[in-house]
């Protein structure tokens, strides 16, 4: 093997990251077997196993470790370059972008922003990842492409932009045997509740609000996510504090209703993030004008 070439880099990447050759297939646009047989001959390049396979999958050997940010660095040169270049054209590019979002950005957002972009974009396609700590490190690799929450760990190296600010308000079932179309704080405190422990969502700056205000819950049942509050809402006595926009969807969808909160709880500005490497991609400028254009409707709604 006289010298790499770029899908080699590729290769050598993708298995790192994924820790599979079957996995890695997608990645590069190779079939597995073609993969196999150049990562046979990266070994003998290398003089190197370079990947193990492990019951936790195919594990980089040091060697593998120290080449990896080189490859990094020289891929990242290479896309930024090609990527000046290549114009993106909505109507008729198969481009799949990955988007984080949050369990209420799925609720409230995505309906909106997949009837969009069918019309303007009909063989874009759209895979949604959970909003989560692996989010920024997405982002830097192209993992993902945009960030959609409220509070995203950012570092240096990151562009971010406000799309909308929201709260919280109280939702509770229509058919509520004790309240009606007012919360006291009273009620607040006596009636049991959900919480909802999620990410994204200004959930730290609420908890800090009923800290301060000294509000005393009862909180019967813990929740990973708002899917599927709604329903749990509707046919039970317990009162949730959501969104003000994705309760009022439900308010509209379901047998729940929302009720301001009986103290004064922090508002948050929802954004999109994304890295400094796709700053200038044209694929995700346009992706981040459709967002930023969607989040204009819904501010005036």
């Amino acid at each position: 093997m006289a010298q790499l070439d770029l899908k080699d880099l590729e290769i050598l990447d993708a298995v790192y990251k994924t820790r599979s050759v079957s996995l890695a297939v997608e990645k590069v646009g190779l079939s597995q077997p073609s993969i196999s047989i150049r990562l046979r001959r990266l070994r003998k390049h290398f003089r190197d196993p370079l990947f193990v396979r492990t019951s936790q999958g195919m594990q980089p050997t040091p060697r593998a470790d120290a080449l990896i940010p080189s490859i990094h660095q020289a891929l990242s040169l290479f896309d930024d370059s090609l990527r000046r270049f290549v114009a993106f054209d909505a109507p008729t590019s198969e481009r799949k972008f990955k988007i984080c979002m949050t369990d209420v950005g799925q609720n409230v957002v995505l309906p909106g922003l997949l009837m969009r972009i069918k019309a303007i974009a009909p063989a874009v396609r759209i895979d949604v990842l959970n909003l989560n700590a692996e989010a920024p490190r997405l982002l830097e690799s192209g993992d993902a492409d945009i960030a959609l929450g409220y509070t995203l760990d950012i570092q240096a190296g990151f562009y971010q932009q406000a799309l909308l600010e929201d709260h919280f308000v109280c939702m509770v079932s229509r058919r509520h045997p004790r309240i009606r179309t007012r919360l006291t704080r009273k009620q607040f405190e006596a009636e049991e509740q959900i919480d909802v422990v999620t990410r994204g969502t200004g959930h730290w700056l609420l908890y800090k609000a009923l800290e301060d205000a000294a509000v005393a819950r009862r909180v019967a049942v813990r929740v990973p996510s708002f899917l599927g509050l709604a329903q749990i809402v509707a046919h039970t006595e317990l009162l949730a504090l959501v969104p003000a926009r994705m309760g009022k969807m439900l308010e509209r969808a379901g047998p729940v209703r929302t009720l301001p909160a009986p103290i004064r709880l922090p508002s948050y500005v929802v954004k999109q993030y994304w890295h400094e490497r796709y700053h200038r991609d044209p694929g995700n400028i346009w992706l981040r004008g459709v967002i930023s254009a969607l989040y204009d409707g819904l501010r005036s709604q």
